[in-house]
């Protein structure tokens, strides 16, 4: 995935693609700007190397209403790393403070204040592209409260079994 976001897919990713569009349609995106990206990598936090599988942690600022508007247009059916719910309680719980998180902080193909919508849409494009392109899913790790360590600690045998890794490998 690079930078681009939905413009810059490879083929294989059509699936996701129209979905895609449509995220960044309703998040206010600027087709023009984002077709003017880079064609560089779209960075992340971590990839299990012998599975290919991605993983993120998501802080406070990944729980926003903009993130919960994402959320509403994934298809039914689509493979996910983390729980659904989940995720919308988490965005509504945290949005009135994640919400005013760099609410004034530009972001190139979201203008002006548009920081909260492109993290909204660099989430989902991750989540809906990389099980397209024949990935697996990208796994979420919830850390709202900015403990990586107790998040790892809540979900350790959940990504272990995730990964297809024994408890003594983790």
């Amino acid at each position: 995935m690079i930078q681009r976001g939905h413009l810059g897919l490879p083929e294989q990713a059509d699936p996701a693609r129209q979905v895609l569009a449509d995220i960044f349609t309703a998040l206010g995106g600027n087709p023009v700007a984002q077709a003017a990206k880079r064609l560089t990598a779209l960075p992340g936090d971590f990839v299990h190397e012998p599975t290919g599988t991605c993983i993120e942690v998501d802080e406070s600022q990944h729980f926003t209403t903009y993130r919960l508007l994402t959320l509403d247009h994934y298809p039914a059916g689509v493979p996910l790393g983390f729980d659904m719910e989940e995720y919308r309680s988490l965005c509504v719980r945290w949005s009135p403070k994640s919400d005013k998180y760099r609410a004034n902080k530009p972001a190139v193909g979201f203008g002006d204040g548009g920081r909260q919508r492109q993290r909204a849409y660099h989430d989902a494009l991750r989540d809906l592209a990389a099980p397209a392109m024949g990935c697996p899913p990208v796994i979420r790790l919830p850390s709202p409260d900015r403990d990586g360590v107790a998040a790892y600690q809540r979900v350790r045998g959940r990504l272990l079994g995730l990964l297809g890794c024994s408890r003594n490998e983790g």
